[in-house]
């Protein structure tokens, strides 16, 4: 589409009753984010209230009608997506505005390819907008939804706004906050008021806007694309988010959380922005005292994981435990359902459901039903456990069935991480069939980190909820369930690893590439898994070309492991100064953790080193800091042992001018295929938390005035 172009969305597709809006850019040094936002808005183009905004602290609307999915990875790097049920949009809302918002004075004219797309409710693409000239401007119109004459339409907008969120939430009639101080103190007062009427012991309350997702600008009338005269007025977020805790052990006390947004005060007076305040209830932070007698006894768990023997009673246990509490829990189910295009509407699940298929019925693990308004969305579910394998027969004879039901989707379940152009189950279409079924991959290791989410940083409505959530986590981190993510690098890992000792693993050989995909898959399980104990998002950076066949690009990759013996990842941790890179290095058979951090803008060499040093207290005394010099030179470095007594030492000797310094850990891989205590992948997760938490927590993060 051009901009300012319109099209009709049932001209493109049967299947648009809900449909999802993916908004993705690109950026030169692949650092670049924005945080998406969606606005309804009645006929005189304003908001009914301030619930009708929907961003990164107001994701789900209540009906289900609009939903932020938040950042998933694609072939050539990651998209913001938003499913809309359309169907449930309610009646006097006349327009839906997509936009998204830069933070800390970035401008969307610094991102390249910046496009939003829309897929039907089978995930098939029916449209793409590409905005060239984005201009120096905070917030950006992507595009709208718009009824006309019963039907719903899209038109691509492309228009900038210079002041950012708070100047484009103010124009459409959202309420902002003149007094931010004097709103944080009122509803704290009603956080406390609420947990003494609850009887709640040890009221948290969190202020959960990091300063990099903030929205800056002063409000001001929507411009072009290019840059305005106005001067934008920076608007930073105080406050931390949540702090990474374990889950704890049963018999949960609901903490009732309070998010609220704090504005800095401008010369003159504080700078509106919208309001953020929302009540949710989460986990504690701390366990209450048990009161066993000893260790050996166990408490009671709603869904028990002993009796557990075959692969048989996993799959049928898994299917049920989780399909009951997606039922019970509408924040959950929602969240796994509106990804697969599924309504928001009365909720029902089914296990062993057997349907004709010949001479022998074909029996699905699971059904998902969702009612709305008379009309039925199923899906089939397929579930595996214990590192099982997807059997593609029996995938696509239910892809099939679906078809001749017309159910809607075939969701399957399995410890694997599907990647993009790497399906984990080849399914022929017949493309005489009129209706399409949508076949979605969903890994063990999606579901826990949703739990997590809500149950330990987002919160849901209510403390039954956060203790089925909880009891849920529970069942997948058990040993016995099955449920444990990707665990195997393959049958290719161990010759690999043999062909690059002895250098005899050649250029093209498939198993190199099966192993760099294995490695992607683990990378990204590392993503979840650290992402929802921190409550943060944690992507994956693809520095490949935007465009590039994932195919393309994994047998470059398996041709560099050939040549280096090394597997490289790189991670974007929000809130941290750098990006985490991760490196195996086959041939010496030791991992490494490390990332680049800018020198301070102001003050001198010295007193860097010495605040570095500082920072890094407690940090490990094998970490390695190298100091990096102008060219991408290498200088001086270092164990942090032997720098604490002498800060100094790190600088160069020649005044070279100095542009960062990397940090670094080392250890040994595991051997085995990744099962083991001393496998791999577990070697790799123990090596990413020990980073992360002994090194990265205490570094500065962007945006720090610190000196």
């Amino acid at each position: 589409m051009v901009k300012g172009a319109n099209v009709g969305l049932t001209a493109l597709s049967e299947d648009v009753s809900s449909v999802m809006v993916s908004l993705g850019w690109s950026s030169p040094t692949g650092e670049g984010d924005a945080d998406v936002s969606v606005l309804l808005l009645t006929a005189d183009g304003k908001v009914r209230s301030d619930a009708d905004f929907y961003f990164y602290n107001n994701p789900v609307a209540a009906d289900g009608s609009v939903q932020l999915l938040g950042k998933t990875p694609t072939s050539d790097g990651n998209e913001d997506r938003i499913t809309f049920d359309l169907t449930a949009i309610p009646a006097d809302v006349e327009q839906v505005v997509v936009a998204a918002s830069r933070y800390n004075g970035a401008r969307f004219g610094d991102l390249d390819d910046v496009r939003v797309t829309l897929a039907d409710g089978s995930g098939e693409g029916l449209l793409r907008f590409s905005i060239e000239d984005a201009g120096a401007v905070g917030a950006l119109l992507f595009g709208e939804l718009y009824r006309r004459a019963g039907d719903w339409k899209f038109r691509a907008i492309g228009q900038g706004y210079e002041s950012g969120l708070a100047g484009l939430a103010q124009d459409y009639g959202v309420d902002v906050d003149d007094d931010a101080e004097e709103a944080e103190a009122a509803e704290s007062a009603e956080v406390a008021e609420v947990a003494e009427v609850a009887g709640v012991s040890g009221v948290a309350v969190a202020e959960d806007v990091p300063p990099e997702e903030t929205p800056s600008g002063a409000a001001a009338e929507p411009v072009a694309t290019e840059a305005g005269s106005g001067a934008a007025i920076e608007v930073e977020a105080v406050g931390a988010a949540v702090p990474l805790a374990a889950v704890p052990a049963p018999g949960p006390v609901p903490v009732v959380e309070q998010i609220v947004s704090e504005s800095v005060e401008a010369p003159a007076k504080p700078v509106p922005r919208p309001r953020t305040a929302k009540k949710k209830v989460t986990l504690p932070k701390v366990a209450k005292k048990s009161l066993a007698e000893n260790d050996s006894w166990r408490a009671a768990r709603l869904f028990p994981v002993s009796a557990l023997k075959s692969d048989r009673d996993r799959e049928t246990r898994a299917t049920s435990v989780l399909l009951s509490v997606m039922a019970q829990v509408p924040e959950f189910g929602r969240r796994l359902t509106a990804g697969f295009g599924a309504p928001a509407g009365r909720m029902e699940m089914f296990t062993e459901v057997s349907l004709p298929n010949g001479d022998s019925p074909r029996r699905p693990d699971g059904v998902i039903r969702v009612e709305r308004a008379g009309k039925l969305w199923t899906a089939l579910v397929e579930t595996k456990t214990n590192g099982n394998a997807l059997k593609p027969d029996q995938v696509q004879a239910y892809t099939e069935i679906a078809a001749r039901r017309g159910y809607e989707a075939v969701i399957t379940l399995s410890n694997d991480v599907e990647l993009d152009g790497s399906p984990l189950v080849d399914v022929k279409t017949d493309g005489r069939r009129k209706h399409k079924v949508a076949l979605r991959h969903l890994s063990w290791a999606d579901v826990a980190h949703q739990a997590q989410m809500l149950i330990r940083h987002e919160g849901v409505g209510n403390a039954a909820h956060a203790w089925l959530l909880q009891e849920l986590l529970h069942y997948l981190q058990h040993e016995n369930s099955g449920c444990h993510g990707f665990q195997n690098m393959g049958p290719a890992w161990v010759p690999v690893r043999n062909g690059i000792d002895d250098e005899t693993l050649c250029q093209g050989d498939r198993r190199a590439v099966e192993v760099v995909e294995s490695w992607e898959r683990l990378v990204r399980q590392v993503c979840l898994r650290l992402g929802g104990e921190l409550g943060q998002k944690v992507l994956p950076v693809q520095r490949a070309k935007r465009g590039t066949d994932p195919r393309v690009r994994r047998a470059a990759l398996a041709d560099q492991l050939c040549l280096a013996g090394r597997l490289d990842s790189e991670l974007r941790i929000e809130g941290t100064p750098g990006i985490l890179a991760l490196s195996a290095d086959l041939r010496t058979g030791k991992l490494r953790t490390s990332i680049e951090i800018a020198k301070p803008e102001q003050g001198y060499p010295l007193t860097w080193a010495k605040r570095l040093i500082r920072q890094l207290s407690d940090a490990p005394a094998d970490l390695h800091v190298e100091t990096l010099l102008d060219g991408h030179v290498g200088g001086p470095r270092g164990t942090l042992e032997r720098l604490r007594p002498e800060p100094g030492d790190i600088l160069p000797k020649n005044d070279a001018e100095i542009t960062g310094f990397r940090l670094s850990l080392f250890r040994s891989m595991g051997n085995t295929r990744g099962s083991a205590e001393s496998g791999f992948i577990r070697s790799v997760d123990e090596a990413v938390d020990r980073f992360h938490d002994n090194v990265v927590v205490h570094l500065d993060r962007p945006g720090s005035t610190r000196r």
